[in-house]
């Protein structure tokens, strides 16, 4: 039985996609390694805040259904190279159960186990979901707080937390809020000045406001190539204002909330596959892939019973935020969606390359698990969009649909086989293209 201090897989917890069914071989092995990599590393790989992805990559190949050996050899390819966790220190852990003494400790990424050993206390107490309805989804100023450091680190902390709600594992959520709390909260003015400006509802469409920011010159030329944090310290600093004008358009209400959980994740896989510079080589940009990755979640969160309708909408409208941001922080490029329906599979002379090959061909590649996330967050992108039956029905503010799905999933996986870095970064700076190779582009009817 999982707990906050173990993790345990079972034939019941294999997540949103099906590909094909996990083995009590593979629970086991992917349970066994999770739990060292959970007693043993740092969340954080370096001093410098380069995240532990060990439990991404584990749980997303178990539930594709990759066999044991598979999950043992890249959990051995990404653990050489992490951290080991600091020493408990107890006197911290209690001090934390003040709540006037808890901030003194956020932000610091040394009191990652000590927020760990912390957050299990309170789950094995009050049990998870009470944790998190206490601590993340009361409103107020420390929920506020944490809630919005969920969203910090490029999305990293809502993406572990998305795995520990989706299989089911308390260990997981408390490494999850432990990662929220040693990041920075910079990104907490925007997301809360921006719901606190969207005071009247608005029936923009995320597609129709990335081509509003996209035609804003100021917002879309905000980010400088020299920004360390082209957020941050380019559009936050720069065109703040603007930004925030666009984002507050996007509005959800309750009744909306699958509707807009799908376009929120159409619009996702949209910009990141479009995003390409012909004829430079198809790659995606390493930034959106991350809101790609996380957008898997959201029909998990919203599937939660103990989660109230106002937080699943809030969840939702504080993406769509960051997606905006992120967006413009690249220097808003342009979206070429005929670099996904003219797209031809490199491996097209085997036949039609469908989903089951795509994913193992993403089983043996050997990253830290950022590719085969974002081949399963594009097939949930299908299965959302097209409610499964691939289909092309066209609904407002959905660009990608039909066959552009499989696309873009040879997209995903034949960019990250071809020669050169896996990823392109900040792909609206033309300096971010220029090592890759000029490639002539196909056209196929």
């Amino acid at each position: 039985m999982a707990t906050p201090t173990k993790i345990c897989l079972t034939l019941n917890s294999t997540g949103i996609v099906k590909n094909k069914p996990p083995t009590e071989e593979s629970a086991a092995k992917a349970s066994e390694l999770l739990q060292e990599n959970h007693e043993k590393h740092h969340i954080f790989f370096s001093q410098e805040g380069f995240h532990n992805h060990i439990a991404h990559h584990l749980l997303t190949l178990y539930g594709l259904g990759a066999p044991a050996s598979v999950i043992e050899k890249q959990y051995q390819h990404n653990a050489s190279h992490q951290r080991p966790n600091y020493p408990i220190q107890e006197r911290n852990v209690e001090d934390m159960s003040n709540p006037e003494h808890f901030q003194k400790y956020l932000g610091k990424e040394q009191y990652y186990q000590d927020f760990l050993t912390f957050w299990q206390g309170e789950m094995e107490k009050k049990g998870w979901e009470n944790v998190l309805n206490e601590y993340l989804f009361a409103g107020g100023e420390r929920a506020d707080n944490l809630l919005t450091r969920m969203y910090a680190g490029f999305l990293h902390p809502l993406i572990h937390f998305g795995f520990g709600i989706e299989f089911q594992q308390p260990a997981i959520i408390a490494e999850a809020l432990a990662q929220a709390c040693v990041h920075e909260a910079w990104i907490s003015p925007y997301l809360l000045e921006t719901e606190a400006a969207s005071t009247t509802t608005s029936t923009k469409t995320l597609t129709q406001l990335l081509d509003e920011i996209r035609a804003d010159k100021k917002l879309s030329m905000a980010a400088h190539w020299e920004d360390g944090n082209k957020i941050r310290d380019g559009i936050l600093v720069r065109a703040p204002d603007e930004m925030i004008s666009y984002a507050k358009k996007w509005t959800v209400s309750p009744s909306q909330l699958e509707e807009k959980t799908s376009e929120m994740i159409n619009a996702a896989i949209y910009y990141t596959a479009a995003a390409q510079k012909p004829p430079k080589q198809v790659k995606f940009d390493f930034y959106f892939m991350h809101c790609v990755n996380s957008s898997i979640f959201f029909p998990t969160f919203n599937a939660q019973s103990w989660l109230s309708p106002a937080n699943k909408v809030r969840l939702l409208k504080f993406k769509a935020y960051i997606d905006l941001a992120m967006y413009a922080s690249r220097r808003s490029p342009p979206l070429l969606l005929s670099e996904i329906s003219t797209y031809v599979p490199k491996k097209l002379e085997n036949g039609e390359v469908k989903w089951p090959e795509l994913f193992e061909r993403l089983f043996e590649f050997q990253d830290d698990g950022h590719a085969v996330k974002l081949g399963r967050a594009v097939r949930n992108g299908e299965l959302v969009s097209e409610g499964g039956d691939g289909d092309k029905k066209e609904r407002e503010g959905f660009r990608v649909r039909g066959l552009m799905w499989e696309k873009i999933g040879n997209m995903v996986v034949d960019s990250v086989e071809d020669t050169g870095k896996t990823w392109a970064r900040s792909v609206g700076f033309e300096e971010a293209w220029v090592e890759y190779e000029d490639r002539p582009r196909q056209t196929r009817l």
